[in-house]
């Protein structure tokens, strides 16, 4: 890992227009970068997997597509880094869950991978999802809300707001972040 950041600004494409998702990139770099101004600009980006991806690998793809599109696509040439989050379920030994990827391009062409902490789904609701329903309709339905995608998610739903869909993603960022902080190990 090679980026400089020599600017006092660290600018960041992220390859959604989902305010959670760009409140995490924002929250993650400022977390790891806190003497810097972080600007963030925001582009819808395609994953090019289903919209409820149902497999890790599927989920990982959909991330590192999406933040790749952004590098291809950002109308701006000063971007430090491109950003995509995408969530995802599977079925594991302990049973389904839901979680997320999270990939991280640099200017530089550098990507770096990384993937969230996972939340258990009952197996109502993982059925649903295997009918080609998504997450966050599921959980609006069952937990009588509103766009909760926007919200706290089925995270925040699931663990009474201890921790919410946007805290799991800033988390998974900062992680996936340490080569940028400590590129002699990387």
């Amino acid at each position: 890992m090679t980026t400089k950041l020599g600017s006092t600004v660290i600018r960041v494409c992220v390859g959604s227009t989902n305010p959670v998702k760009v409140n995490a990139a924002r929250q993650a770099f400022s977390q790891v970068f806190p003497n810097h101004t972080i600007h963030c600009e925001e582009m819808h980006a395609p994953s090019d997997v289903a919209d409820q991806p149902m497999t890790e690998a599927d989920t990982r793809i959909g991330a590192q597509n999406r933040a790749r599109y952004c590098s291809e696509h950002s109308a701006s040439n000063d971007m430090d880094f491109f950003v995509a989050l995408e969530g995802g379920v599977d079925e594991f030994e302990e049973g389904a869950a839901t979680f997320a990827y999270v990939a991280i391009l640099s200017n530089e062409g550098e990507l770096m991978t990384g993937r969230s902490a996972n939340l258990p789904l009952p197996n109502k609701v993982y059925k649903r999802l295997q009918a080609n329903e998504e997450l966050g309709q599921v959980m609006d339905e069952l937990f009588n809300t509103d766009n909760i995608r926007q919200k706290g998610g089925a995270i925040g739903l699931f663990t009474n707001h201890a921790a919410t869909r946007e805290s799991v993603y800033t988390q998974a960022l900062v992680l996936a972040l340490a080569p940028v902080l400590h590129p002699e190990h990387f």
